[in-house]
């Protein structure tokens, strides 16, 4: 993590990291004004608190209060050598506790990171460099022996090779990566998260067998993803960027929409218009891109290659954005070892629906092919050995599609967890399928899994697709625990062998699309100095309902953008209008005005917090309509999981209102022992709201010009290093 420190007047220090700022004073008697610790007391503090949160965790997994558990801890001098300390914690449980939790309690705190990196005796490097933000390769190296190769199945060059490369991609257009954390808990399984250190909001996971083949993992989906804009996905760019020469790609095309709103007719082809557009309905408003709003331009819409036969079709990137996500994206040191990764990504997705909405039981891999693999299968009996039952399938329906799947269960809970994994590979399937599992997990978090059902409803449900496909959170059928298989298993095998293995391997994938019927579509991104793809298969490979292009399109922030970052500049007659709006739009009341608008606000303020119900109150109580602002306080009180400072505005906020509501009392007879209640900063608010004098307590003006937010404001310079990256490459080609 990178901690960036300001120096404040005096002795006071600022440090900075994500989105909190920390400060630092020193006691009177050093020369300070004592009005923060000193870092050496954040130091001490620390290695408390992570304790504690072990012993939370712990309780939190096993139902246990922690009311009444007391921890403190204390540092013991070496009075001859004051850097020799012993931290002593102490832990104060009550009675009831049994023995064994006990035990279990004690034992969570010796995880504890900052005792552990304390106790390993963490290395210092101090040095001058001439930027703060360049150098991004330090922070990734894993020090290789020089002269190490070290080649693993689809990849075209050594993992040392690929990670000096795409790491120096990275750095070359000034993105400083580093990495916030690693996990081995079982043999053979890696992952880790990297990030951008300006920009932490664009992030990765990377999983592996070796942590070589994991950081190449993490670089290549970070590539791949910077390629493709998912990184900025919905984000709203500025007006700078919507009115530049090109807003997403130098080759990007706007074509105006035709009369009545009805869609240009140099987008899509026949086959994707049969496909999105079946009933006439989609119009050219609903393609309108996210990222710069800018309507009267036009639909922003991006080349992509129809692979039948090499014709350029024009996909709006608002339709790629909506439906596709992040599905058929991948980097690789190749096109062909991209585009393998790309199709087995596509085939693993589809072919998970198609088994997890099917209730389709798969068959078991006979414990004699497991065998061949002895580094996967110490992995998955590193998972048993912990009391996860492990289920390793064939998902590849009769030897038709390159995808296995690792299925976990775990007894404590109840709960499941589908891992699939696809390569042409069957080793190297299995094995990702494995990685996956893992991916980002501890053990504690394999106690957040869903519980199998058989209620087919919930299992088809769409929504349950789209969580499979986030983290692989949904639900899973007990159809699918059967043991009576509903196809044989096949001992497959899709793989090639030899330099052009990769490009063999691709045309079998693409061979598959082509038997099935499936028209495929592919951009490629190789400006960068790496290759990265995108292949879209219409019908086959995207996550969400083709009909959320009409009613849950991304770019309904269009309709709310502008207001709400200008909402303290609104009259009277504005307010009423966007109120109307967003009472008339099928919002859901509990999504985050963040996403609605594609604003990065810091999660740690009242915007960042902010829902649309709790929006509309904030309009209503402007507008002086106290009795629907008193009925939104009511719900507000009754689900409200924002700040505990936020909740006790509103619990006092909701007595005002319901004293001015009636008739038969006074405000001022309750106002002396309201105050005593909630405290005399809280009541001038809650008095002020109501008076009109505090508009919108808690939410900061802003503007279009988003004046004051520093969170999207690191996310789009993120995005303009990619965009001047761009434009080099552009104009250099020209």
């Amino acid at each position: 993590m990178e901690i960036k420190v300001n120096f404040l007047d005096k002795l006071r220090l600022e440090a900075k990291f994500d989105d909190f700022t920390v400060i630092a004073d020193q006691p009177i008697r050093y020369k300070g004004d004592g009005s923060a610790p000193g870092p050496f007391d954040y130091f001490l503090a620390s290695s408390a608190l992570c304790a504690a949160y072990f012993v939370k965790l712990y309780c939190d997994t096993r139902n246990i209060s922690t009311d009444n558990i007391r921890l403190s801890q204390n540092n013991i001098v070496d009075p001859e050598n004051r850097y020799q300390q012993i931290f002593k914690i102490q832990v104060e449980l009550p009675a009831d506790i049994p023995e064994v939790d006990r035990r279990g309690i004690l034992s969570s705190i010796e995880r504890c990171t900052v005792k552990k990196v304390v106790q390993a005796g963490p290395e210092f490097v101090i040095e001058e460099v001439e930027n703060l933000d360049a150098d991004a390769q330090s922070l990734l190296t894993l020090n290789p022996a020089a002269d190490a190769s070290t080649y693993i199945q689809g990849k075209d060059l050594p993992l040392e090779q690929t990670i000096a490369n795409m790491s120096g991609i990275l750095a070359g257009i000034g993105i400083k990566i580093e990495i916030a954390s690693w996990r081995n808990i079982i043999p053979n399984v890696w992952s880790l998260h990297i990030r951008d250190a300006h920009s932490p909001m664009c992030f990765t996971n990377g999983k592996g067998a070796t942590k070589e083949s994991a950081l190449a993992s993490a670089l290549g989906e970070y590539i791949e993803r910077l390629n493709n804009n998912h990184f900025y996905a919905g984000a709203y760019w500025g007006e700078e960027i919507a009115n530049s020469a090109f807003v997403h790609y130098p080759n990007e095309q706007w074509f105006k929409p035709g009369r009545k709103d009805a869609l240009p007719k140099e987008i899509l082809d026949a086959y994707c218009l049969d496909i999105y557009n079946p009933d006439g309905e989609l119009r050219a408003s609903h393609l309108v891109d996210t990222n710069s709003g800018n309507a009267e331009r036009g639909i922003c819409s991006l080349p992509f290659v129809r692979q039948s036969d090499g014709e350029v079709v024009y996909f709006p990137s608002n339709l790629v954005e909506n439906l596709f996500v992040s599905n058929g994206m991948s980097a690789g040191n190749t096109l062909a070892e991209a585009q393998v990764q790309c199709l087995s990504e596509i085939f693993e997705r589809a072919v998970k629906r198609e088994i997890l909405e099917g209730e389709i039981a798969l068959p078991d891999v006979p414990q004699d092919v497991l065998s061949k693999y002895p580094g996967i299968l110490a992995g998955i009996q590193g998972l048993e050995a912990q009391g996860f039952p492990v289920l390793v399938k064939d998902a590849s329906l009769g030897g038709k599609y390159p995808v296995m799947c690792v299925t976990l269960m775990n007894p404590r809970t109840g709960g499941v967890f589908a891992s699939f994994g696809a390569h042409p590979n069957f080793e190297v399937a299995l094995e990702r399928s494995l990685t996956e599992l893992l991916q980002g997990r501890s053990f504690e978090g394999l106690n957040d899994l869903p519980q199998p059902t058989f209620e087919s409803n919930a299992v088809t449900e769409p929504n349950n697709f789209v969580e499979h496909f986030i983290d692989s959170s949904g639900i899973v059928s007990w159809r699918f625990f059967s043991a009576k298989a509903d196809y044989e298993f096949v001992e497959w095998d899709f793989s090639a062998t030899g330099p052009d293995a990769n490009t063999e391997e691709a045309a079998t994938l693409f061979g598959i699309l082509e038997e099935m019927g499936k028209e495929v579509y592919m951009a490629v991104h190789d400006q960068l100095g790496a290759f990265a793809c995108r292949i879209l298969v219409p019908g086959y490979s995207e996550i969400y309902p083709v009909e959320d292009l009409i009613w849950d399109n991304t770019n309904k922030a269009l309709l709310f953008r502008a207001d709400i970052l200008n909402l303290h500049r609104l009259d009277d007659a504005s307010l009423e209008a966007l109120l109307e709006r967003l009472d008339n739009n099928e919002l859901d009341e509990y999504s985050d005005i963040a996403t609605l608008i594609g604003i990065q606000f810091d999660e740690n303020t009242a915007w960042g917090q902010l829902t649309v119900m709790e929006l509309k109150l904030l309009i209503h109580l402007a507008l002086q309509q106290f009795e629907d602002a008193h009925d939104l306080v009511g719900a507000f009180l009754q689900y409200n999981d924002n700040t505990l400072e936020r909740g006790l505005f509103y619990q006092a906020l909701n007595v005002v209102l319901e004293v001015l509501l009636d008739d038969e009392m006074d405000l001022d007879d309750y106002i002396v022992n309201f105050r005593r209640m909630f405290g005399d900063a809280r009541m001038d608010a809650v008095l002020g709201s109501v008076d009109g004098s505090v508009r919108f307590y808690g939410l900061t003006p802003t503007s279009t010009k988003l004046e004051g937010l520093d969170r999207h404001h690191r996310l789009i310079d993120s995005y303009r290093k990619l965009y001047k990256a761009r434009a080099t490459v552009a104009a250099t080609s020209v």
